[in-house]
């Protein structure tokens, strides 16, 4: 007798342990096995409860439920809670228990809304693997009233079989979801980095976490270094700017989540939303050890994050502090250029326009004292109106590097038209046809009148060759003159224009080369990705 029901435990077991290998779906697996230990045990119902959450629960497979709990769509198994649910909660229930009489059978009887098929009792197992619990298996029959020590172990070891198949496919869906939202996050910060401002990046990253992953509620809270303003919300599908300020007492539940890099569930924090809250998930932005801001999600009832999220909100909260510090040190080189081309261009004045119209003084000064002699004095008013003539130029010339008039026209025919205002003749050749974003365009056709500037003052030519081309990644411009060149070894880049155009292209993650040989003229090229 004993060996025939080794045997049969043995079936039993083998049959349950090929069944959970045949899907990684989960609920097609458990409603599976569901089925398949009724029918080598001969019991007559079962039902399997996951619960990952206190008070929350999903009957996720069951198999021959009476009429009284099968009504309304499985209604009384989807509803309200029993003793076996509270047991599992409580930390109550560690093995297969004997008897638990069913309070959903019970309320049936009470409130007679269907026939119970004579069901009145069933065993109930927890469901557990490597220390984590994922739920309960049910199991009874019409009429019986007890398991057997022997029954009880059989559904313990079948429990533990089943745990252990919830935790890989739940290890499988994991892996899943990192690769999937590593794949979101990569498309996310990309579009991050094309943010130019912090209070952009900001809007953009609260925004489009909680539309990439889907995420109920996101948030960030900007460090002013004397309070913390909640600087911006998604709710709802919208993206609110809201600044309102929090003091450390009222953000202590979301500092204590930043502290412990866990979930915290919220007491007195309070937000602007018609949501019931049910847990903080919070992480720091940080620069070099200083604390910029926290950006934040919330779970409530119907959505919650889980540990894959968490990761998530850790990744997108590093990237977040590395855009903000890029688009600060780009504001800062930014200042620096603005500041080294006004430098250039008071140079320039001087230089140029400032001398010429000190000798235009003095030209019409003299001509005051030889009024009686008209050939000098007209040979003086011919030297007043070149004079005149060439600051009037030199002067348009600084004012068009001001303020780029016609770029809207294109790179290559605006650099053109400032080379022929130069007395410069340019030889052009555009390959592909790309519309270009103001910032790439607009650094295109600086660098390429800094090059200009420098062949009309030093290279000792009057013609040029412009080239423009364009792939799917890059954009890039080529300047050649044939002029008299310069030794690059004393040169280098100490000129404040030399070292200006590497800075415009270092800022845009491009490339500036400057080739140069004595006699055998200068070649600039400049690559700036798109």
């Amino acid at each position: 007798m004993d060996d025939q029901r080794y045997e049969r435990e043995l079936l039993t077991l083998k049959t349950i342990a090929e069944t959970l290998n045949r899907s990684t779906d989960l609920k097609t697996m458990l409603q599976s096995v569901l089925e398949e230990l009724l029918n080598v045990t001969g019991l007559k119902t079962g039902w399997i409860f996951l619960s990952n959450y206190k008070k929350q629960f999903t009957c996720t497979a069951d198999a021959r439920l009476p009429e009284a709990l099968a009504l309304k769509e499985k209604e009384p198994m989807c509803k309200g809670t029993c003793w076996c649910l509270n047991k599992f909660w409580d930390g109550r229930l560690n093995e297969a228990v004997n008897i638990i009489e069913c309070k959903r059978i019970e309320d049936a009887i009470h409130h007679k809304t269907g026939d119970t098929e004579g069901l009145t009792h069933h065993a109930t197992v927890p469901l557990t693997a490597a220390g984590e619990s994922f739920g309960i298996l049910n199991v009874g029959s019409p009429g019986k009233e007890k398991f057997t020590e022997e029954e009880l172990t059989l559904l313990e070891s079948v429990a533990f079989q089943i745990g252990t198949a919830i935790k890989r496919v739940r290890l499988y869906q994991d892996e899943q979801k990192r690769a999937e939202n590593y794949s979101k996050l990569e498309s996310l910060t990309r579009e991050l980095w094309k943010c130019e401002h912090t209070e952009e990046i900001i809007n953009g990253i609260v925004r489009q976490t909680a539309q990439s992953f889907n995420w109920p509620i996101v948030g960030y809270f900007h460090n002013t270094g004397h309070q913390h303003l909640l600087h911006s919300l998604y709710d709802q599908n919208k993206l609110n700017v809201i600044n309102m300020p929090y003091s450390d007492d009222t953000l202590k539940e979301v500092i204590e989540a930043v502290a412990k890099e866990s979930p915290v569930t919220p007491q007195t924090f309070h937000l602007p939303i018609d949501a019931e809250i049910t847990e903080i998930h919070a992480r720091a932005v940080t620069i070099r050890n200083d604390q910029i801001g926290i950006l934040f999600a919330l779970s409530h009832n119907d959505v919650r994050l889980s540990k894959i999220d968490e990761e998530i909100l850790q990744a997108v909260a590093d990237h977040t502090a590395l855009a903000i510090e890029q688009s600060r040190v780009n504001e800062k080189r930014q200042e620096l250029i603005l500041s080294e081309e006004r430098n250039r261009l008071a140079r320039d004045l001087h230089d140029s326009v400032s001398q010429k119209l000190f000798s235009l003084s003095m030209t019409a000064r003299g001509a005051q004292s030889i009024q009686d002699n008209p050939l000098v004095l007209n040979e003086a008013l011919v030297d007043i109106q070149q004079l005149s003539q060439k600051a009037m130029q030199e002067m348009k010339t600084l004012i068009w590097q001001l303020r780029p008039v016609g770029i809207e026209a294109g790179v290559m025919t605006s650099l053109k038209n400032y080379a022929l205002g130069l007395g410069l003749q340019a030889v052009c050749d555009v390959s592909g046809l790309k519309l270009l974003p103001r910032p790439i365009e607009e650094a295109l056709f600086r660098i390429g009148q800094e090059a200009l500037n420098n062949i009309h003052k030093h290279a000792a030519v009057n013609e040029v060759s412009l080239q423009l081309a364009f792939s799917e990644t890059d954009a890039s411009l080529t300047i050649v003159d044939h002029g008299v060149g310069f030794d690059q070894t004393t040169v280098g880049d100490c000129t404040l224009g030399l070292r200006g155009m590497k800075e415009r292209a270092a800022i845009l993650g491009g490339h500036l080369s400057i080739t140069s040989t004595r006699n055998f003229g200068t070649t600039v090229q400049v690559i700036l990705p798109i």
